[in-house]
């Protein structure tokens, strides 16, 4: 059922539901920003204590991978000492580094003996130094390692050859604490030689984590670059990995890929029991390493609105009552306010159902702001007469009709002309939109037109370019063009003009330009439109039957596929050229590229086939005479094999009936057959590498030709002669001949001595 209401209560009510309106309005306003504000305050707050603490881990991370990058240095500038004395040096600074560093479980170093040892010939091997924390006690030891091969996580630190801080593990020494090594490489000329390490107890880092408490409730957590949770304040995820506690929350923000790409990012995120958290990250770059970790804060979002929570119910108070004292005020004001109005309540009520002509003017002479209102009805009908007179104006479709606005704040007036406006607009819009239609039917009709173009003529590019660069100055209305194809096979490469129409013979003095020569070359190297609207009178001339004109617009596009400009077109015309013509020809262009390159393929591979199988032929010829000489070849093996066999019975013949002893160039002896060895009494190795004249009994004529006798035998001259050999007492009689071995260059190399006994003298 509806409610009637009199002009008293009309007023109440409607003045009164717009100040609860704007009350509520209002409040709920100050109170958002109020909220958003106090969130954006406390979320800064949260995202500065994960910079501040992240920091301050990095600083301590930092510190210590520092020590280690020192020793190495120091190392690598001392590495000229003994490795024994080196090896004191050594534990001396670990003892020292221990001591002043208690937080450090151990420190060693590994060096390769690929290094320590020039002789060491495998990939893999190395000597270990270590300082260690042993029940309270410092405890050193070395020892070689990895001389069967190199285990997984040393090979992958060599690998690197970088600055390393190793994944978390569980400590065996530190009540299942978690601990990681952080790790400085040595390397010399690019070469590794080792590394030195420094093994951490990471418990202080879950203290510093206990201790960060910017709110009441929320926590902070420290990540390693794999996920394991370092530092917790919630024992039971320590050490567990962060993909495995919180799956929902990996999956929807990808938080671990942030964290090794060592991002800082914050979001909110609402769990499985519906409870909102803001969660800030921010990185821990430890060193030169590439294996970020990070400090994480967790805050409910309850604790971070508590404070905005509090100012809104404050000010839902303060608004209540003030709505109170609002509604008291206006009861009392509108029955001031709405007696006068009953004068024109008829007036008002004609507006209403519709009904208005110039005989519904008021006259009222109250002198107050009743009479007022009535002057404003009476410009509000005059009004509303011109805005009718408008509409139907616009309506029989004049929209050059004018309206002359009540004031500034005229809503309706100024509705109805920006609703002529909007007309106008349409009007203007369509006629644009035809336009544009008629542009891409253009486009699509040309692109039609030069596909079948480029498939009927792409075996032929003298065709191919005289088909293009005829239909396309036809397409675009144009006068005149020439298409320039790349030419690889000059150096340095050209563009020549491949086909030209509608330009006179004298227009080219050079139809080839180099990369970068005239607009053609520069179009191609900087592989970019040239558009040019001011010509040179003398550029180029269009002439017809009533005569000669020069162009005044000149349009050079680069063919270019795969950033490889294939050729170049010049366009010129009298009129100018459209945008949705110079982006035609750009769209043409690159399928023209690809088919230039592709009849440019197709001539190669012809040219390629006829060579090849020239080619072929020659081959052919060429293994008909290699079977011929494979076959004198082997009949020349053959016959080698043969005479080989007969003389390696002359051989053994020959060391079963004489006694045979050879002489390198020098005189010394370096072989001798067993029965020369049987008839002397000697052993080999008592023979080889004596001289000639050892043990020989020389006449006083031989003493006198010994030198010239060797002379001889180098020149290659076989010499016979008995000589007197004088061994324990005994005394043999040889007649030897010596025979000079030449090698393959003619040199003789060594003496083939045969000797044949023909007495014991001291048996005659």
């Amino acid at each position: 059922m509806k409610i009637k209401l009199n002009v008293r209560q009309k007023i109440s009510v409607f003045v009164l539901g717009v100040a609860l309106i704007l009350f509520a309005v209002t409040i709920g306003y100050f109170s958002t920003t109020s909220q958003r504000a106090a969130r954006k305050n406390l979320t800064d707050l949260t995202i500065a204590y994960t910079d501040h603490y992240s920091k301050v881990i990095e600083s301590w991370l930092n510190s210590d991978i520092a020590v280690a990058r020192t020793i190495s240095s120091s190392f690598l500038e001392n590495r000229q000492l003994p490795f024994e004395q080196w090896r004191e040096l050594i534990m001396g600074m670990y003892r020292q580094v221990m001591v002043t560093n208690p937080h450090f479980d151990a420190i060693w170093d590994s060096w390769e003996l690929t290094y320590l040892d020039p002789s060491w010939d495998k990939p893999y091997g190395r000597w270990l130094h270590i300082f260690v924390r042993e029940n309270g006690r410092l405890v050193s030891r070395y020892e070689q390692r990895s001389m069967d091969g190199d285990p997984a996580a040393y090979g992958a630190l060599k690998a690197s050859g970088k600055e390393s801080v190793i994944e978390p593990y569980v400590s065996a020494f530190q009540q299942g604490g978690l601990m990681t090594s952080l790790v400085a490489p040595m390397n010399i000329n690019g070469q590794f030689i080792g590394v030195v390490g420094i093994d951490l107890f990471l418990g202080r880092f879950q203290d510093l984590i206990t201790s960060i408490k910017p709110y009441e409730e929320g926590n902070a957590f420290l990540i390693s670059n794999q996920g394991t949770f370092v530092a917790h304040a919630d024992t039971s995820i320590f050490s567990r990995k962060f993909q495995e506690v919180f799956p929902n929350l990996e999956d929807e923000q990808q938080v671990m890929h942030k964290i090794r790409r060592g991002q800082k990012f914050s979001f909110t995120h609402k769990n499985d029991a519906g409870e909102s958290y803001f969660y800030s990250f921010s990185p821990i770059t430890v060193g030169r390493t590439e294996t970020p970790w990070s400090l994480g804060m967790a805050i409910p979002e309850k604790t971070i609105l508590m404070d905005a929570t509090k100012s809104y119910n404050t000010g839902l108070l303060v608004g209540v009552i003030g709505m109170i004292i609002l509604v008291i005020t206006i009861v009392l004001l509108a029955d001031s306010i709405t007696k006068p109005i009953k004068h024109i309540t008829h007036l008002l009520e004609d507006l209403a159902h519709g009904r208005i002509d110039k005989g519904m003017h008021v006259m009222l002479n109250t002198g107050d702001e009743v009479a007022r209102m009535g002057d404003a009805l009476n410009k509000s009908i005059d009004g509303l007469l011109s805005k009718t007179e408008f509409a139907k104006s616009i309506e029989e479709g004049k929209l050059d009709a004018e309206l002359n606005l009540l004031s500034n704040d005229d809503v309706l007036g100024k509705s109805l002309l920006d609703m002529r406006e909007s007309l106008r607009k349409a009007e203007n819009d369509e006629q644009q939109r035809k336009a544009e239609d008629e542009k891409r039917r253009w486009t699509n009709e040309g692109l039609a037109k030069f596909g079948d173009i480029l498939r009927q003529n792409n075996d032929n590019l003298s065709k191919l370019s005289e088909e293009i660069i005829k239909n396309l100055v036809w397409y675009i209305n144009a006068n005149l063009g020439g298409v320039f194809v790349k030419n690889d096979n000059n150096s340095p490469v050209t563009y020549d003009l491949a086909a030209s129409f509608a330009y006179d013979r004298n227009r080219y003095i050079t139809k080839s330009f180099e990369l970068g020569e005239g607009l053609i070359g520069s179009c191609a190297a900087e592989k970019g439109t040239i558009y040019l609207k001011e010509l040179p009178e003398d550029y180029v001339e269009i002439k017809s039957g009533l005569g000669t004109t020069n162009p005044n617009n000149v349009l050079i596009v680069p063919l270019v596929v795969e950033d490889e400009v294939m050729g170049v077109i010049e366009i010129a015309s009298l009129k100018i050229f459209e945008p949705h013509e110079i982006e035609f020809v750009e769209i043409i262009g690159e399928s023209i590229a690809s088919t230039l390159r592709t009849v440019r393929v197709n001539q190669r591979t012809t040219e390629l086939l006829q060579k090849s199988q020239e080619q072929a032929e020659v081959m052919a010829a060429q293994e008909e005479e290699m079977r011929q000489n494979l076959e004198e070849l082997q009949a020349t093996q053959e016959e080698a094999t043969r005479k080989s066999i007969e003389m390696e019975g002359i051989i053994e013949a020959l060391n079963a009936s004489a006694y045979v002893m050879e002489y390198d160039s020098k005189g010394k002896i370096i072989n001798i057959n067993e029965a020369y060895l049987d008839l002397l009494g000697l052993k080999r190795e008592e023979t080889i590498g004596t001289h000639h004249s050892d043990n020989l009994v020389l006449t006083e004529q031989q003493r006198m030709h010994y030198e010239e006798f060797w002379s001889d035998l180098r020149r290659g001259k076989v010499q016979k002669q008995t000589t007197r050999v004088n061994l324990a007492g005994k005394e043999f009689i040889f007649l030897e001949t010596y025979t000079p071995i030449r090698d393959a260059s003619g040199k003789v190399y060594k003496i083939l001595k045969v000797a044949t006994d023909i007495g014991n003298a001291s048996n005659e």
